[in-house]
């Protein structure tokens, strides 16, 4: 049995053949599967827009698909840029641009509390859908801070790890993800009856 991963995100890929190759499942991106779709992100919450994704693709392929939306929720700004966040300075803008725009927003503003928001989504060949959420508490900086990771790692200072997310290596912030918490909380759920229909 194949997991189709509805992205084109290597990083993404590896992180969720991670979690469910201990099921002894082959998870394969939506190119390897020859499925060339890009669904359009309508939804207002971050559940939405991962059923989104993993349904236009389900509608092409006979194997479960698994998908995910993510962001970053700053509290001071109501949850923006929430589902927004990698078009938060307009289509095509840089990481750079987009933290530019962040912290303009947030200049003098004393609540910095923010977090990363992941939910996953698996859609089964039987239409079963099922979906699971990752989160990880923080604030947001008053100016970047390391030179790893990505999107918005720079200005995201994790309370767990007590470093910005750029100034943490792969296997910390791995260990903390909201992704990952997103994929082991939905791994969870789902195990068993993959397991079944392996049976």
């Amino acid at each position: 049995m194949n997991i189709i991963a509805a992205t084109k995100n290597e990083g993404k890929i590896r992180e969720i053949e991670k979690i469910f190759g201990e099921l002894g499942i082959k998870v394969i991106s939506q190119e390897q599967a020859g499925i060339e779709i890009d669904a359009e992100e309508t939804g207002d919450t971050f559940e939405k827009n991962a059923l989104i994704k993993a349904r236009a693709v389900a509608m092409l392929t006979d194997d479960i698909v698994l998908s995910d939306d993510s962001g970053l929720c700053v509290e001071a700004l109501g949850g923006a840029p929430g589902v927004h966040s990698a078009r938060y300075a307009g289509e095509g803008a840089s990481d750079a641009e987009r933290i530019n725009k962040l912290l303009g927003e947030m200049e003098g503003v004393k609540n910095r509390s923010a977090k990363f928001v992941t939910c996953a989504a698996m859609v089964f060949p039987d239409g079963t859908e099922v979906t699971a959420r990752g989160e990880v508490l923080g604030k947001i900086l008053t100016e970047p801070d390391g030179e790893n990771g990505f999107g918005y790692d720079p200005i995201f200072y994790s309370d767990e790890l007590a470093k910005s997310f750029a100034r943490a290596d792969d296997d910390e912030k791995n260990s903390v993800s909201h992704r990952g918490r997103a994929l082991r909380a939905l791994y969870e759920i789902v195990k068993d009856a993959i397991a079944a229909k392996e049976e």
